[in-house]
């Protein structure tokens, strides 16, 4: 067992339910996160090594991505959705995090985003951080920083506007949900760097569009890429 594995393991058993993370089955000596059975039916995107991957087209289309990558395929009603629930809902900010570190090796596995200079989370608004109790963007940013040993930065961008959800409003009004609500401080200190976007779910990308261009407008020299946890099968495929 390699130290990595070996550390992800250690913070899983100390900071997260022995239940596995999809059903909810007490996992046996071994297994970690989720169980071997959730773990062979999870619907892995395989898009961290792939550098022409759909993600990556969606988003290159937006905003130009350099690279892009998620986990896993998001679909209501799959079981999967738990993981997402449960650590945007219930305050799962260590479940968060190991999921982020999973991402990341997979990442630092790949060798595709070995260039990058700064991770940076999608930011949420300070009233919605104090509700939720953390911000899950981050958690994620932070696993997959400490996996790529790459620094993440939550100061510089930020969410002027208190918009509404983008959970529950159709793809159409997505856009519109976020455009112009984010800021940006101190963009001197990221000029010409590669900066990794990183936000919990892909549906049309309009967060993460909203995200880029604020960075472009003021670093027009920037490379962008972006990392999700999960993708939405429905929006990148139109599958239902």
């Amino acid at each position: 067992m390699n130290f990595l594995a070996s550390s992800v393991r250690s913070l899983l058993h100390l900071f997260v339910p022995s239940g596995c993370a999809v059903c909810g089955r007490i996992m046996v000596e071994g297994e970690y996160l989720v169980c071997t059975a959730c773990r062979w039916n999870m619907p892995l995107t395989n898009t961290c090594a792939d550098p022409d991957n759909p993600i990556r087209e969606r988003l290159h289309a937006l905003f130009m991505a350099e690279q892009a990558c998620s986990l896993f395929y998001y679909q209501k009603g799959s079981g999967y959705d738990q993981l997402i629930h449960r650590f945007k809902y219930q305050g799962k900010a260590a479940l968060s995090e190991a999921l982020g570190r999973w991402l990341g090796e997979e990442m630092k596995r790949s060798g595709l985003y070995d260039d990058v200079d700064v991770i940076l989370p999608v930011p949420l608004h300070p009233l919605r951080r104090i509700k939720r109790g953390y911000n899950q963007s981050e958690a994620i940013a932070r696993g997959i920083g400490r996996v790529l040993k790459k620094p993440v930065r939550t100061g510089h961008l930020t969410r002027k506007v208190h918009n509404p959800s983008q959970t529950h409003r159709q793809s159409a009004d997505r856009w519109e949900n976020v455009a112009g609500i984010f800021g940006l401080r101190a963009p001197d200190r990221l000029a010409g760097k590669h900066l990794l976007l990183v936000d919990d779910v892909l549906t049309t990308g309009a967060t993460l569009e909203s995200c880029a261009e604020t960075l472009r407008h003021a670093l027009p020299n920037c490379r962008i890429s972006a990392a999700t946890l999960a993708a939405s099968s429905k929006d990148i495929f139109g599958s239902v």
